[in-house]
């Protein structure tokens, strides 16, 4: 028999794999330290079992709500019980799905006042979801999406500030906001925008994607909040009109289609 390829001595075999393992544990020492725990293998498992408990696709157009009524399956949350944001169905002939809108005012002139409107039934860890947005005419509205929510003091955003030409995503923890990411964007030139936010996962990192207009504008890291709710918000002082909120699990341990009957 024919043997070929060159044998390496077991000593200098031995010596290389401790040579990797040496610069593995220097490259590992030189990787900055995350002050975020991280899930472990088993606690990702269980919040992914957790997720879109009410079902795997949800779409909602509003369209058969009853009109200057909260949505049907939502609930307002806000830090602040006496100035609640003002929810309601309405009509909107130019609206994506027509006839029915989902309007918002808020009249708090404050920037850390947050209205949020939030689907019961429904937790995602990793969702992926998307909204179609306009401001009110005259009204440079701030208002976006919200996931991993657990209650009016923690959730992470997507915002989109109309007038300034910007977006965001933060996270709130304990009531306390900190930014993860800024940057300008440029809104196309037409009434109702988009607004997409996905919450993914790669070796243990998660991180954030956030497209407005069609167009990736940030990516951002982080996994202080784990499984939660999904919804709608707005910022401060604002007016906004909201239609045709979709959510989807990225990952999910439910089949798609029943078994085969064979």
């Amino acid at each position: 028999m024919v043997r070929t390829g060159i044998r390496m001595p077991l000593i200098h075999r031995s010596l290389l794999v401790c040579g990797f393992c040496a610069v593995a544990v220097l490259l590992a020492a030189a990787q900055p330290v995350s002050a975020v725990p991280l899930e472990s293998h088993e606690e990702k498992e269980s919040n992914l079992k957790k997720q879109a408990t009410g079902g795997l696709f949800k779409k909602w157009t509003f369209d058969t709500d009853s009109a200057n009524a909260v949505p049907a399956g939502f609930s307002p949350l806000s830090l602040e019980e006496a100035s609640q944001a003002a929810w309601a169905v309405a009509s909107d002939a130019t609206a994506p799905s027509v006839p029915n809108v989902v309007a918002v005012t808020s009249g708090c002139d404050d920037t850390s006042c947050f209205r949020l409107l939030v689907a019961q039934g429904l937790e995602y860890e990793y969702p992926d979801l998307t909204v179609r947005f306009r401001a009110a005419d005259g009204s440079d509205g701030i208002g976006g999406m919200v996931f991993g929510v657990k209650d009016a003091r923690n959730f992470y955003a997507a915002l989109v500030d109309v007038g300034r030409r910007s977006a965001q995503v933060i996270r709130m923890v304990d009531g306390a906001i900190v930014v993860l990411g800024q940057t300008p964007v440029t809104l196309k030139a037409i009434d109702w925008h988009s607004l997409r936010v996905q919450r993914n996962t790669i070796i243990s990192k998660d991180f954030i994607e956030t497209f407005v207009d069609g167009v990736l504008v940030l990516s951002v890291e982080d996994q202080a909040l784990g499984t939660g709710q999904v919804g709608l918000l707005t910022q401060g002082k604002t007016s906004l009109f909201f239609d045709t909120f979709h959510a989807v699990p990225l990952f999910s341990h439910r089949p798609l289609s029943a078994p085969a009957a064979y």
